[in-house]
Parts: C-alpha cells; structure tokens; sequence
C-alpha cells in the first residue's frame, strides 16, 4: 500500500504534508513527494528512498502554499525511482495526482491517452489518472466535475487525492476499494490514508465510503456519490491521543508495542470478559460480552477464518481453541486463495475475516465473495459473517455483520506484535463464548480459565522485565546468522511459525517454522552447528514429545534455544539457552511464548543495524491484491 495526505487551510501546506508522511511512512518508503499550488502553478518536490531524502530536498525551500498533496510509496508499477514517484502531473502540470491502490485498466488508457498526443514520464499505472483529468477540464464547469468524469472510466481499487493549478481553493478526493480519512480543522481539512496522519491536527474525521468523491475548499466539505448525488455524513470525534503516535522514550515503536502488551491484554479483558462472573452465582449468562447476536451460534456447524500474514497465525491459534474445546470443525485459510478456490458451501457456517488494518484487500475480497455466494442459497446457507480488527471505522466493518474490536490502539511498526496478541486474545473470548453456550466446558471449568487469563498481564509484565536483558545479550550472537528453526506442537505450532515471520520480516534472516514432529520427515536435513533451533516446550500433552524432538535437534549440532517454563536445572540439560517464561498451563501459553520470540527477532534486527519499524519490501497494510 501507499500513504496519501492532502491540506488546504491557512497554514504553510509543505509542513503539515511531510508530518502527516512521517505518521503515513509505514505504509511505504520507495520513495515520496508533494505537490503544492502557489500563483497558478504547481510545485512538485519528489524523491527516491525514505522520506528524509524528500525533506533534504525541501530544506532550503521557500514555500507558502496554503493548499498540497503527498504521498509516500510502496511500488506496484514500476520500480522505486524518482520518476515513479507521486505525485504525478498532466503534460501542462495543471492536474497533480496521488493515488493509494492499482488501477487495473491503466495499459488501455494510456494507450489510449498517447494516441491523443499525452506524454508519460514514468511506468507508473496512477500516470494515466491526470491525464485524464486534464483532458476534461477544459469541458468541465470545476476541478471536481472533471475528476467526476476521469475516475468513471477507471477500474481497480484507488483513493486518489488531486489539485488543479487554476483552483487554488479546491482539493479533491476519491474512494473506491482504497481507505481514505477526511478531518475537519477551524478553516482547514485534511485528507489522509489513515488516522494516524490527522490525529495530531483534529479529532473531527469523516470516512468515505466506496464510490465517493468529495471536494475541500477553506469554507468547508462536499461530499458526493460518483453519480454526482450529494451525501450529508455527520463527523465523528476521535479519542485517540498524540502520544499513540509517539515512541515516548523507546528506540523504535516496535520495542514500544512489545511493551504495551500487557495493557493490551488488559484491556481486551475489561472489554470483553465479566471478571465478577461465578459459576455457581451466574449460570444463567454468559462470563463473556462480545454482542453477538444467539443466532450466530444456532446450529453452528463449521467455521471458516480468513486471513493474511500474522492475523492467519492468530487464526491457527483460534482454529485450535474452537475444535478442541467448542468442537466445532474449523478451517483457516488464506484470504488470497480462498477468493479463487473457496471451500464447499456448507449450512450454518460461521466466516470470520481477521484484519489488523481491516483494509486488507484479499481478505476484504474473500468475504465479499462469501457473502455474495451465500446470499443466492437457502435460510441455512446465509452467511454468518464476523470480522476481527483493530480498526472499527474500517471498510471491514461494512462487509460483515460483526466485529470484534481489538482495542490495541494505534500499532506504527510494521511487524505486528500487540496487535497479533490481541488477535489471539479475541479468539479466546470468542472460544469461550461458544463453549458456554455450547456447554463443550464445564461452568468451573470456564471459571479457571478466566481467572488464569486475568493473571496474564502480570505473567507478560515479568517476563519482559525478567528476560529482556538476557535475550538483548543472546541476540548479539545471531547477528550474522544466515537460517533459524523455530519448533513447536500443538497450540504452539503457529507461535513457532510467528516467531518465525518475525524474525524474517525486520532481520531478513532466512527462518521457518516447522512443527516438531515433521522435523524428521525432511527439514531435519538442514541442520548443522550453524543453524539455531528455537524450540518452543511448555508443559503439558505435548511437552514430552517436544522435548525429545528436540534432543533430535541437538544430536545434529544445532544450537538449541528453548522457551520453556521447565525446572531450570532440566532445561540445562536439554537447552543451550532457556528463555524463561512464567508457569501457565498449555491452552493458555501461546499469550506468553510469543512474547520472548518478538523480543529475540526485535533485538537482532536491532544488532544488525535495520530499520526495524520499516522493513524493506514491507508495509503495514496490504490494501492491494
């Protein structure tokens, strides 16, 4: 995905543009620009690389336009260079375009669009956005009736954000498949992809919906259908603070994001689960609140998760919890297959698509493509659709029927952490839910289990204070490291495979995760002294099994580093490292054995010197196919 930002108002333009780039540079840093209207012209500044490559750029520049565009790049079409840079402008320079998504058609109108004499600088497919326009303007009454007629012949998913050298007091904005946030200042509005960008400038946003266009002028906001109809949306208030978006004190927001863990746990909790619940008190109701409707649980006989990256990790966790303890057949898929070989329709079936963002594109598609297949069949066929995300005012929202709000606040880096364990989090609410009233667990034994997930916060807030000097220390050993292994079994299989993603996003040290038992069925052949292995060995139905692959492990050379609440004087026997964690029984490990594993990946990026908030190749979001 691309960030996209745009002001207009009564402050210098330049300066607004490149805060709200630095708040927008996760979601891309190949390359960024801005574009500003002063005099009848427009002043494009762009730049390869990050972004403090543009400001360089921008330093000894005078510039008082009160009204521009930026944008910071994740590239589709074309490689990162300068020239495919946003913003791109028209032949005459009138039009400056920036655009978040891919338009599919963009071969056939630029074909189009040379035959009529247009020039393309770049290989860009967003080029062929202000050419079109331009080509309206000189028919059209405004910059916005223009607009209106260019993006009617566009095809794919885009939020663009555009300025006319001859309307210095518009700014014009799209949406179609592509997240895109308006704020609302005192004689000032600003546009963006994404919250975080406005949040140090108002709390007044308004977001558009697909197939709407709106123009920002200093004396307010027009919002419109793509078919010209006008739409009244009422604002609403943010209860965000600046400092989400501030490091307060850490390296990077990573580490930050590690540490806010616990609250994160905390608060899913106080969300969503009655900590005054009895068993023996309060039979008659539920110790968990999520507000789902009794008929998503009727007759409930299959669920389907659809997911992407780490929410798919989490959804293997959640796969777990709802068939061994609610019995219900589960399946996870990912969201980018499934929209092409879906699972056979089955009756009452619950589809749950897990999102971060809740702009993931394959995952956004995948459950509209449920939704509609399920639509044309019998009552017992009709979907069940709830979404899990940590953005409520996101376009999954409008896709499903439900959402599980994660309440993990504003994640800046990259690499998922407390968002992942607020996933998770959600899956056990969402399991134990089911499993009242289902009546798979006894009440007593529901009522353990709650009172063990409110000694969480407590168990993570120790073993970071406990373990991260230590692992800080272990770290420094795998800086030149070329391959990991990272094992576990059972519920903590899919922390093995997050541990390996972790470390391969912000290291770019080659990593996998294997379930323990596979390991002699063929990656055994990869081990040497050179290559560690991260086994993951908590107590329980599986614990015996670990612990001897393991040793398997071990005869060939490697480097054995155990997660473990084991007797200390037993793991050395086994371990060449024991990252400690807190005793906890097995279905509720997977809380605390991510968290030593994030740690391991963070500081060896570190050591290596990485950007470890903006891994190469990545961004945050994928609002793309």
């Amino acid at each position: 995905m691309c960030g996209i930002v745009g002001y207009i108002g009564t402050k210098i333009a330049t300066d607004i543009l490149i805060s709200g780039l630095e708040r927008l540079e996760y979601r891309g840093y190949d390359s960024a620009g801005i574009a500003t209207v002063l005099e009848g012209k427009i002043t494009c500044i762009r730049a390869k690389g990050k972004l403090f490559n543009l400001r360089e750029k921008l330093e000894n520049q005078v510039n008082p336009s009160q009204i521009g565009i930026g944008h910071t790049r994740w590239a589709t079409h074309g490689k990162p260079e300068e020239r495919n840079a946003h913003p791109h402008l028209d032949m005459n320079e009138k039009v400056a375009v920036v655009q978040n998504g891919i338009i599919e058609n963009y071969r056939e109108l630029r074909q189009e669009l040379t035959l009529k004499g247009c020039k393309f600088l770049s290989d860009t497919d967003t080029e062929v956005i202000p050419h079109l326009i331009a080509s309206y303007l000189s028919e059209s009454s405004s910059l916005l009736e223009a607009v209106q007629k260019a993006i009617t012949h566009l095809t794919g998913a885009f939020a663009i954000a555009v300025i006319g050298a001859d309307y210095p007091d518009e700014l014009i904005v799209a949406r179609q498949q592509a997240p895109l946030i308006l704020g609302l200042g005192q004689g000032e509005f600003f546009c963006a992809s994404d919250i975080t960008a406005l949040i140090p400038h108002t709390h007044a946003v308004v977001t558009l919906d697909n197939g709407e266009i709106a123009r920002l002028t200093p004396l307010g906001l027009e919002i419109y259908n793509f078919e010209g109809d006008r739409i009244k949306k009422q604002p609403r208030t943010l209860n965000w603070s600046p400092m989400l978006v501030e490091k307060q004190g850490f390296r990077h927001y990573m580490l930050k994001e590690i540490h806010e863990q616990p609250s994160v746990v905390r608060t899913c909790l106080e969300a969503y689960v009655n900590g005054a619940w009895n068993a023996e008190r309060h039979p008659d109701f539920s110790p968990i609140n999520l507000g789902l409707p009794a008929h998503f649980y009727d007759d409930l006989q299959r669920v389907d998760i659809l997911a992407c990256g780490t929410s798919w990790h989490a959804a293997l966790i959640g796969k777990y919890l709802l068939e061994q303890v609610t019995g219900i057949p589960t399946n996870v898929h990912y969201a980018s297959e499934y929209r092409y070989a879906p699972a056979p329709i089955t009756p009452n079936t619950l589809t749950i698509g897990v999102t971060q963002s809740g702009e993931t594109a394959d995952t956004l598609a995948a459950i509209e493509m449920e939704k509609d297949r399920r639509n044309l069949l019998e009552k017992q066929f009709q979907p069940r659709l709830l979404g899990i995300t940590n953005r409520p005012e996101s376009s999954i929202v409008h896709a499903v029927d439900h959402i599980i709000n994660l309440h993990a606040d504003i994640e800046i880096g990259v690499a998922a952490t407390k968002t992942f364990l607020a996933q998770v989090m959600a899956f056990y609410c969402l399991t134990l839910d089911l499993a009242y009233h289902r009546r798979s667990l006894p009440l007593e034994r529901l009522q353990e289990i709650i009172e063990q997930l409110y000694k969480l916060p407590f168990a993570i807030e120790t073993l970071i204070q406990e373990q991260e000097k230590k692992i800080e220390q272990l770290a420094h050993e795998f800086a030149e490291t070329k391959d990991f292994i990272f094992l576990g079994r059972g519920i903590n299989f899919p922390i093995a495979l997050e541990g390996a993603l972790k470390l391969k996003e912000i290291s770019y040290i080659h990593a996998e995760g294997y379930p323990a038992g596979e390991m002699k069925h063929g990656p055994i052949a990869l081990l040497d002294s050179k290559v560690p292995v991260v086994t993951i060995a908590m107590p329980g139905k599986v614990y015996e099994k670990a612990l001897s692959n393991a040793q398997e492990a071990k005869a060939r050379d490697a480097r054995l580093i155990g997660v473990t609440s084991m007797n200390q004087k037993e793991a050395e026997t086994i371990f060449n490292d024991i990252l400690v964690v807190p005793e906890v029984e097995e279905l509720l490990s997977p809380i605390l054995t991510v968290i030593p594993l994030q740690l391991l990946a963070y500081y060896i990026a570190a050591r290596r010197g990485l950007d470890v908030d903006q891994p190469r190749n990545l961004a945050k979001s994928v609002t793309v196919e």
